[in-house]
């Protein structure tokens, strides 16, 4: 836990609360689930299913998406997809998307 720690402090401060809302929601979703570091960033696992969570200049990617598994948020906000399996939320877009869109998004994600 403690490298994951190091990465969230690591965090632009103008990312660093979406980053914090994200991991939140997942962690709520998801009670037994801790974030572990996996190719350079927090992950989270549930059974062979994973969500990787990271930050980057303009905001806070999420990885590990399955076709098909995002909950019909692509279809909803397909300017935030990015290559396959990536969903990019950037700050000024976040603003407009709602806690349960996000839940929906991780869920249908990590849930087998």
């Amino acid at each position: 836990m403690h490298a994951v720690q190091e990465y969230v402090e690591a965090i632009t401060p103008e990312h660093r609360p979406l980053f914090v809302r994200v991991s939140g929601l997942i962690l709520e979703a998801f009670p037994g689930t801790s974030p572990t570091p996996s190719y350079g960033m927090p992950t989270y696992r549930l059974g062979h299913r994973r969500r990787h969570v990271g930050a980057w200049r303009r905001g806070v990617p999420m990885y590990g998406r399955g076709k098909d598994r995002d909950g019909g948020f692509t279809a909803r906000h397909p300017a935030l997809v990015s290559g396959r399996g990536t969903t990019r939320l950037r700050p000024e877009n976040a603003e407009g998307i709602t806690d349960d869109e996000l839940r929906d998004l991780v869920r249908a994600a990590l849930e087998a």
